[in-house]
């Protein structure tokens, strides 16, 4: 690096720290702290981070980048993708019912979170059995239900799935969130009478002692970077936003934090205040009330997830304040596309909603059939970011995409 690229890096981090510095400020101000009190003690802490980055970039420039690791990489990416490949388009052709001999039906256990506002649960859950049933798979599903929050009731599901290991085949686990349920991962992982697959998660912990067969999601990464893109492309540059998180962890942190890294870097924009709402719509609406309240300036609003959102939109319909914010929402469910069709929502990375089912189903038939190399290990369905500008013809096909199982009408619950 030469000293004026050096110096210029610098700068630029320099005017990223002290947009820091007047976020803090500013929020403990408009939310009632005594902001006077703290300053010495934030640019005392913003000081030494600016010293670090300093110390970082002259390291970097006279010794040059650190060589990457020869050990970080011992797969063969280009046999991983081959099998993706194929694997999704199977998910997305019509079925092929295979021939196949049955000597029972298969039993599969369901523990899933489906107690919520987001239909995504209750949506794959019949797209699966739809799919099984085109394939001609004789099977029997129990389900173990819990709402979001319920951590320790899926603790129970757990325990007494474990204690009937031998009805099932196998074992399909929604956690309420990644970290929480790791542990109740790994006990099924390690159950050798079953298959354990896991939906609505992707990250494999190198450092756990058992590991699922395999992982059915939609990346929250792809989500997050999709929408970034189409956001500065759609608003441009240098705005302020405020954010509606989740609960603490993996999810929260690929569907918010990266999503605001991501506008943060290529867009300039200055966020202002981050609320995490617990994946409630009580918290989305107590979040979109704050920032209208105290943060005239935001003119985005983040939301991490389906119930959120409608907490969003609801306070803003309560306060007529549509015309104020651009309100955004995360997985495109039927509720927000309803939403986006009526003009009070503004945009959602939508999922293919079916393809997890789907792709489970189509996972159970290769492990019938012996060929459970023929399974990614991670399967990760489509997304496509729709949008208030599209037109009502552009939505319903990728509606009836999304929802080829479940059907384009609100499910009975």
């Amino acid at each position: 690096m030469s000293f004026s690229n050096f110096k210029v890096d610098i700068l630029l981090r320099h005017k990223l720290l002290f947009a820091m510095y007047y976020r803090h400020v500013v929020v403990l101000y408009r939310l009632g702290f005594d902001a006077m009190r703290l300053p010495v003690t934030i640019t005392t802490r913003l000081f030494l981070k600016l010293s670090t980055l300093v110390l970082a970039a002259a390291a970097h420039a006279s010794t040059g980048p650190v060589p990457a690791s020869k050990t970080e990489s011992v797969t063969d990416p280009a046999s991983e993708n081959t099998v993706e490949r194929a694997f999704q388009q199977v998910v997305s052709a019509p079925s092929q019912p295979p021939a196949l001999e049955q000597n029972s039906p298969v039993s599969i256990a369901l523990i899933y979170p489906n107690a919520d506002i987001s239909d995504f649960w209750d949506r794959n859950f019949v797209a699966m059995k739809s799919r099984l049933d085109e394939l001609n798979i004789d099977y029997n599903i129990t389900e173990f239900s819990s709402a979001q929050l319920e951590h320790s009731l899926q603790d129970r599901h757990t325990d007494e799935v474990l204690k009937r290991a031998d009805e099932f085949d196998f074992v399909i686990l929604g956690p309420t969130e990644l970290q929480v349920q790791a542990s109740n991962i790994q006990r099924l992982s390690a159950e050798q009478q079953f298959s354990t697959f896991i939906w609505a998660f992707h990250t494999p912990d190198e450092e756990w002692s058992h590991k699922p067969a395999a992982w059915f999601d939609f990346s929250s990464s792809q989500g997050a970077q999709a929408m970034c893109d189409f956001l500065l492309q759609e608003l441009g540059p240098d705005l302020y936003f405020g954010m509606n998180r989740g609960i603490p962890g993996v999810t929260d942190q690929q569907r918010s934090q990266e999503f605001k890294d991501c506008v943060e870097s290529e867009g300039h924009w200055i966020n202002l205040y981050e609320h995490f709402g617990q994946y409630q719509k009580a918290g989305g609406a107590d979040g979109a009330a704050l920032i209208l309240k105290n943060f005239p300036e935001i003119y985005v609003l983040h939301n991490a997830n389906t119930a959120m959102t409608m907490g969003a939109i609801e306070e803003a319909d309560r306060r007529d304040a549509h015309h104020d914010l651009y309100i955004t929402g995360w997985g495109g469910t039927r509720r927000e596309i309803q939403k986006i069709r009526e003009g009070k929502l503004d945009a959602t990375p939508m999922r293919m909603s079916d393809d997890v089912g789907v792709a489970t189903a189509e996972a159970v038939r290769y492990y019938l059939q012996g060929r459970q190399d023929e399974v990614p290990e991670i399967y990760l369905g489509r997304i496509t970011v729709v949008n208030n500008h599209m037109t009502g013809d552009e939505i319903d096909r990728l509606m009836k995409e999304a929802f080829r199982y479940s059907g384009l009408k609100e499910l009975q619950r």
